[in-house]
């Protein structure tokens, strides 16, 4: 599988990457992206089989690149690792199609917990 990393950070898409090779999903080629923008245009040319967003980003937030991927008619499967986690974003998220939202801090276990039914 092909999982693409999309945060404006590169300290966290390092944080991300790392943690999901210890949580057991290194084996699974991994991309990434340093905006939605970006993402969005990797989303079509790259084909990736899951998503990784942050919320909060400049230019186009994570919910927005979820809404422009869903309009596209694209079903890759998406989900958010964020620090916004209230019942209101869950509920946003999953409205505009999300597939899985990862709270920050995240930990190994949690990552392999989300993410396993997602990248079996």
């Amino acid at each position: 599988m092909k999982i693409l990393i999309v945060d404006h950070s590169k300290a966290m898409r390092m944080v991300v990457r790392r943690t999901l090779e210890q949580a057991g999903f290194g084996d699974h080629e991994m991309i990434e992206a340093s905006s939605g923008v970006e993402a969005f245009s990797m989303i079509n040319s790259e084909s990736p089989d899951v998503v990784l967003s942050d919320w909060n980003m400049p230019q186009m937030k994570g919910i927005q690149l979820l809404e422009k991927v869903r309009k596209s008619g694209s079903k890759v499967r998406f989900g958010f690792i964020t620090s916004q986690s209230n019942s209101v974003t869950a509920r946003t998220a999953t409205e505009a199609g999300a597939d899985f939202l990862l709270t920050k801090p995240f930990t190994v276990d949690s990552m392999r917990a989300v993410l396993g039914p997602v990248l079996v």
